[in-house]
């Protein structure tokens, strides 16, 4: 009965006697709640964005003209400041942008000469193959990393991986990219040293097997970020379950080994894993800038750094906002499969 009550609580499935419309109404309701989250949370995220950008030290008329500055006449720079806007108060130029947000338009990048959604629609079709690979490496080394470190705790296996993921979650991401671009593709040579292709070719001609070349590095680079955390969390919880009277009794009842961890512990030890892994799409967001720079990425995380170093603020909002929704969405999915995960799991005594 106190599981049922929690189950129609939390909306996720149905009592008995209930009709089938309270779930719908009950999914439609959350649904609801996490759209007007995001909602409130792009607001807050857009407006202080906006006013810590106002601080910036950059300034964006002499980073738009760049290196033609010494030939374009101080009278000129009224001018450019009235063609961007850069001449409204604060107040002034959010209000216009937020009102152009809602029409669909995000404005006109500076840097790049082009409409921000297409400049963001280039660089993260570029991006998301990194990120996505980055995130999924992460996962399943951590996860694979925590279960061998947990089933052997106190033995050698446990004592080499947490000494190994102590060390991952120490390590800068910008070190480690130094690292592996300084021993695999100058020292050794066995990896491209820079870009996403070939130079000379471009997103559409460039072959699959080229591409997935030039992702190797980058991709250890940014997944080798979270591998340490995922880890060392599994390991912890895998020790825990191990500990418990259930896996005592499964021990008593003959189960032993790897079936032991498949069918009894896995679906615990999932639980931080999966919580961590959703929950790290802003650190890998994060990371992509620094692995995307140092390997000259032509991604999302470069084009935020050079958009940041030139003051391009329509650019700018545009990824802080595609960022915001992506950590959201990422956090949610994780709330929801932990919510999955623990229902009907044993807690360890």
């Amino acid at each position: 009965m106190f599981l049922s009550t929690l189950r129609a609580k939390a909306g996720r499935i149905r009592q008995p006697g209930f009709p089938a419309s309270t779930s719908v109404v009950s999914v439609a309701v959350a649904l609801l709640g996490a759209i007007m989250r995001l909602a409130g949370l792009l607001l807050v995220t857009a407006a202080g964005t906006f006013t810590l950008l106002s601080f910036s030290p950059v300034d964006p008329i002499r980073a738009y003209i760049g290196s033609d500055l010494l030939h374009v006449p101080p009278d000129q720079y009224p001018l450019i400041a009235a063609r961007w806007g850069l001449d409204l108060p604060l107040w002034e130029r959010f209000v216009h942008w937020f009102v152009q947000i809602l029409q669909g338009d995000f404005g006109y990048s500076m840097l790049y000469n082009a409409p921000v959604s297409h400049v963001i629609g280039e660089r993260f079709a570029t991006s998301f193959m990194l990120l996505f690979s980055a995130w999924v490496f992460c996962g399943c080394v951590g996860l694979a990393m925590g279960m061998t470190a947990g089933r052997y705790l106190n033995r050698w296996p446990d004592r080499l991986l947490s000494t190994v993921s102590y060390v991952l979650v120490s390590l800068p991401t910008f070190w480690i990219g130094l690292l592996l671009l300084s021993l695999f593709a100058v020292t050794l040579n066995w990896a491209p040293i820079c870009c996403a292709w070939t130079p000379g070719s471009d997103a559409q001609t460039a072959t699959w097997g080229d591409k997935l070349r030039h992702l190797v590095l980058p991709m250890l680079a940014l997944g080798l970020l979270g591998v340490g955390n995922i880890a060392l969390h599994t390991r912890s919880r895998v020790a825990e379950v191990m500990n418990s009277e259930f896996i005592r009794f499964a021990h008593a009842q003959g189960d032993k080994g790897w079936p032991l961890i498949n069918f009894h512990v896995l679906r615990h030890a999932l639980t931080p894993a999966v919580c961590l892994q959703f929950a790290s799409v802003g650190e890998l967001i994060g990371g992509s800038l620094l692995a995307e720079k140092i390997f000259a990425y032509p991604g999302l995380g470069q084009a935020t750094v050079d958009a940041g170093l030139r003051g391009d603020i329509p650019l700018l909002m545009g990824i802080v906002m595609l960022c915001t929704v992506l950590v959201f969405i990422g956090n949610s999915i994780a709330n929801a499969l932990l919510l999955r995960l623990n229902r009907g799991v044993v807690r360890p005594s």
